[in-house]
């Protein structure tokens, strides 16, 4: 039996857009799984990664700092606390605010997403090298530098 003709692929399969939402989708669907795999989602992963850099905190503070939307934030941190991995105190100084930490429970699970997230990182860089994985990494970041400088950061446009 004689070999098909390989296909030509479309114009559009070779542009750098093209493909990074490719592999944007590709990163998304395994990040979303991994997450997934130990009863979580992404914005458990940055609210609980956030308050353990930045420390109890607001809902509007935890809204700036992680990127999370306002909207999106009551539901997450309603998750969490549901679960154990955070706690709602009326803020001290201001009883109509809460103020949201970080608990042991919360620490262990930011553990476990962590390793998840490294396992997922390593699925989707697998063909590359550790130095190709760097220099894609520091190329990915110059271009979002370059496109939140000109259009602000998603913190900044949530504001």
């Amino acid at each position: 039996m004689v070999n098909p003709p390989k296909e030509t692929p479309a114009p559009w399969e070779g542009l750098p857009s093209w493909l990074l939402g490719q592999t944007a989708n590709h990163a998304h669907r395994l990040v979303g799984d991994g997450f997934s795999s130990v009863g979580a989602r992404g914005y458990h992963y940055r609210l609980l990664a956030t308050l353990e850099e930045a420390g109890p905190a607001s809902q509007a503070a935890l809204g700036r700092r992680s990127g999370i939307h306002l909207s999106d934030m009551v539901a997450t941190i309603n998750e969490l606390a549901d679960g154990g991995l955070v706690e709602r105190a009326p803020d001290p100084s201001d009883r109509r605010r809460n103020i949201i930490s970080l608990t042991s429970a919360g620490k262990r699970q930011l553990r476990r997403l962590e390793e998840r997230l490294a396992e997922c990182q390593d699925e989707l860089l697998a063909p590359l090298s550790p130095e190709e994985r760097q220099s894609l990494t520091e190329l990915l970041s110059r271009l979002l530098d370059h496109h939140n400088r000109r259009t602000g950061t998603p913190e900044e446009r949530w504001r």
